[in-house]
């Protein structure tokens, strides 16, 4: 049995979302569709790929991923569907799928062209879900699309990283549901540029020393719980999708606050990291190793 994801701006409150699932069922009753999230907000495009980035590889191999950000067909914004991972997405080309993409190689990209055969003012509606179903029966990609080789990027997916390898400024890409911020800089990136050296972390006026491998990391349990003040401490972690984050442990938005909230931090904001040269001792001297 096939699986339809969906992922959207739409929200819960208008019928979009409901009238895509209606139609998907009057093709393929059958079939099971998923929503990953119909909250990304309004025409953010780096905050929908990282939501599908992390969301895809859940689902079995041959899932059809439905993608509903940004989607209004015009000369600068085609609408692809994408093989790759032995998964398929439907989407704009729009660089949604580039974040994806940087980690792994698509099997099969084409640009749809079935446009002329549906007359359409939504085409996640009437497009989208015309190719979803077309894939979930087994048909061929080259049936609703002429094969291309590359796809748009998002503008400032990779950090910036100067001359001298000492430092490293990104940006602010997602914040989630707890308020916490998430950046473009991917571990390995850092561990690359890093080497052995210190570092600083700064995000507006606060400034971190340390990555922790969890959160609760950043915690000592070794004083008494009413001693500890835990609630609302700053801490910065690789989260479980290897991307860097800023955070505040058992952050709530509607109490404690978050980092977002505490910190002033939003989307697209910076965040630079700045290495320290080791001091070594060369020779009997105090000599900095970079």
């Amino acid at each position: 049995m096939a699986i339809i994801t969906l992922t959207t701006d739409f929200g819960e409150k208008d019928h979009f979302a409901g009238a895509i699932k209606g139609a998907i069922y009057s093709e393929l009753p059958e079939v099971r569709i998923v929503d990953i999230s119909h909250s990304v907000a309004p025409f953010n495009v780096p905050e929908a790929a990282y939501i599908i980035q992390n969301a895809y590889s859940s689902f079995p191999r041959g899932t059809i991923h439905m993608i509903g950000i940004d989607s209004e067909l015009n000369p600068e914004n085609k609408h692809i569907a994408v093989q790759l991972d032995d998964h398929y997405f439907i989407c704009a080309n729009n660089g949604i799928m580039s974040m994806i993409c940087s980690d792994i190689s698509p099997q099969k990209i084409v640009e749809i062209n079935i446009h002329d055969r549906v007359a359409t003012s939504f085409p996640v509606l009437d497009v989208f879900v015309n190719v979803a179903c077309h894939i979930a029966r087994g048909g061929t990609l080259e049936v609703i699309g002429k094969v291309i080789e590359t796809i748009k990027p998002i503008k400032n997916l990779i950090p910036f990283v100067n001359d001298e390898k000492n430092q490293i400024i990104g940006s602010v890409i997602y914040i989630d549901n707890y308020g916490n911020v998430v950046t473009n800089i991917k571990r390995n990136f850092f561990e690359s540029i890093q080497k052995t050296r210190n570092y600083e972390i700064s995000a507006r006026s606060y400034k971190f020393k340390k990555i922790y491998d969890k959160y609760s990391d950043a915690i000592n349990f070794d004083i008494p719980e009413e001693k500890r003040y835990d609630a609302g401490k700053g801490l910065v972690v690789f989260n479980s999708s290897e991307y860097l984050e800023i955070a505040v442990y058992k952050s709530d938005c509607n109490t404690v606050g978050s980092a977002s909230s505490l910190m002033g931090l939003k989307l697209r904001d910076t965040v630079t990291i700045n290495f320290i040269a080791t001091p070594v001792t060369h020779k009997g001297k105090e000599v900095l190793e970079r």
